[in-house]
């Protein structure tokens, strides 16, 4: 093959790459688990099962991972990102991060959502600098919102122009898989152990955007309530390795 041909196979396949995927390079970057977030300190409730004993093993843990992605985190992080993301004033947003705030009952978990939103709103500005993203870290300093990473993540990737299913799809297999890396240190598993659960996972995630777009304002917040129990005993629990 001559130069030539190869120049116009370069160039023919430089018109068939799409131009609109480096909003993933966004999604990528904000759902990277090295992102310092502070996720690696944070269990939300699962240190309390490790305790009783109920999560103990592989199976035992891909068993509560997927109950709390479908059943807790679709209607609290999922569905706030979502309703953000289709936010249309500074006001809706304000909106929801009161009512998120106001929804979660165990204090840990107010604090944890307080501290990572705090760290994932300074990383977005860092690096994907909005006006929305602007506007929402006014609001936290003038003491109309608490702060929430769902919100900061949402604005971010709005910014970034990224469809919100991708959004969603990387918020939630992030926390997939920050929490399967904590379950690699707590329980203990093994790295495969964990790869394997974090495989099984896609299937979850992509059963958990599907409802989240099912849902309305009414279902943000609703929680199971034993895992809000869960969460509620941690904070008494006499040894931790998480802050949540």
């Amino acid at each position: 093959m001559n130069v030539k041909n190869v120049l116009c196979l370069c160039r023919l396949d430089m018109q068939n790459t799409p131009t609109s995927s480096i909003h993933l390079l966004t999604l990528l970057q904000l759902s990277d688990s090295a992102l310092p977030t502070g996720a690696f300190s944070h269990s939300f409730g699962m240190e309390s099962y490790l305790e009783s004993g109920l999560v103990h093993d592989e199976h035992s843990f891909a068993l509560w991972l997927h109950q709390f992605l479908v059943q807790s985190l679709a209607y609290t992080d999922g569905l706030l990102l979502r309703l953000t993301f289709e936010a249309l004033d500074e006001q809706r947003v304000i909106e929801l991060d009161t009512l998120i705030h106001a929804s979660a009952l165990p204090r840990q978990l107010r604090l944890a959502a307080q501290k990572m939103g705090a760290r994932m709103l300074a990383v977005s500005l860092a690096g994907f600098t909005t006006p929305d993203l602007q506007k929402y870290n006014e609001a936290i300093r003038a003491g109309q919102c608490i702060g929430h990473p769902a919100i900061a993540f949402a604005l971010a990737a709005r910014g970034a122009q990224a469809p919100i299913a991708d959004a969603l799809t990387s918020y939630l297999f992030s926390t997939a898989t920050s929490l399967t890396q904590n379950a690699i240190r707590a329980i203990p598993l093994g790295q495969d152990a964990g790869q394997r659960v974090i495989r099984a996972m896609h299937e979850t995630v992509a059963e958990t955007v599907s409802k989240i777009f099912t849902l309305d304002d009414q279902d943000l917040g609703l929680a199971v309530p034993g895992l809000e129990i869960a969460q509620m005993r941690h904070e008494h629990q006499r040894a931790r390795m998480f802050m949540s």
